[in-house]
């Protein structure tokens, strides 16, 4: 199954070679499909195509993360369905990832985001052999979890993130490296597939089905000369939860974390992750605010907008 949600694979630049001044999300999936020969080779088996959205990845909202998760979902519990497919924008590729695998069942197939940083109309564009590994990968026996493809690689959706505004090679897992690789069609994994999700929203697919309101969960950082006035400003407004990129190892600017106190009493959930690219913050004990267990801010986020919103707070 391809489900398609638009982004820079699907765009189109009224000049073949711009590679930047394109519009994005605006070829159907259908279309993608029909680009690329040996897409159902690739498969071995038939391919269905939906349409789930059409947007630039850049205006990702609730509301259509939560349409594509239940697709997914429906679509995962059809025996004859294999693997699923997704088309989407590389800028926040990384957080649909996570969310993907905060509320699905993947534990026996898998579900595969794949991307683009060249618009349709390149003189050489990216999408077509992503989406051909893509499948390739979703058609593998034993394939499991949420994955990313993009440039040859395979990701897992914990670690992989958006390293490079411009490059065809824009994603990167850090210092775990890549999961495996797709060559020539074939899958060489050097990782195991991903386990199945243990995190905040495990099983949370019934939570998010009927929900209009979203928990308000914001992601602030902390720099030199930071201040708290925007976290009070936020918590006057109704935030439930803040994450904050911290400096180094969880570090907060003094007057920046006596604001995130102030909000973490007054009932506002607060969660630490870093600024670093790589690592991740090691908790020492009697450290007052939580931190995020490996998480980026913008995942942390995620996962705790799923767990507000499972326990209603």
């Amino acid at each position: 199954m391809i489900l398609g949600t638009g982004g820079t694979i699907a765009g189109i630049s009224a000049q073949a070679g711009d590679n930047i001044g394109y519009v994005a999300a605006q070829v159907g999936v259908q279309q993608l499909m029909a680009a690329v020969p040996g897409l159902e080779q690739a498969a071995r088996g038939p391919l269905v195509a939906e349409q789930v959205a059409q947007l630039d990845s850049k205006d990702m909202a609730h509301g259509v993360w939560r349409d594509l998760a239940l697709r997914c979902a429906h679509h995962l519990a059809d025996p004859q369905v294999q693997g699923v497919v997704i088309t989407h924008g590389t800028d926040t590729l990384e957080e649909t990832a996570w969310f993907l695998h905060e509320v699905l069942d993947v534990r026996a197939k898998p579900v595969v985001l794949t991307c683009a940083m060249r618009p349709s109309t390149a003189l050489a564009p990216d999408g077509p052999q992503n989406l051909l590994d893509a499948v390739a990968v979703a058609a593998t026996s034993g394939a499991r979890g949420v994955l990313a493809v993009a440039s040859g690689e395979i990701h897992g959706a914990r670690r992989v993130q958006k390293v490079h505004p411009y490059r065809v090679h824009a994603f990167s897992s850090g210092e775990g490296g890549p999961l495996g690789w797709v060559e020539e069609g074939n899958v060489r994994l050097e990782q195991d597939w991903p386990s199945a999700p243990t995190g905040h929203a495990k099983g949370a697919i019934e939570d998010i089905a009927d929900v209009s309101l979203w928990p308000r969960v914001e992601v602030l950082f902390s720099h030199a000369g930071a201040t708290g006035a925007l976290v009070d400003a936020l918590v006057r407004d109704g935030v439930q939860g803040l994450v904050v990129a911290c400096t180094g190892n969880g570090t907060i600017h003094h007057a920046l974390e006596a604001a995130l106190l102030r909000a973490q009493q007054s009932g506002v959930c607060v969660v630490r992750s870093t600024r670093c690219p790589e690592g991740q913050v090691l908790p020492k004990p009697g450290d007052a605010l939580p931190d995020s267990g490996g998480l980026s801010p913008f995942k942390a986020r995620i996962s705790l907008m799923l767990e507000l919103l499972r326990t209603g707070g």
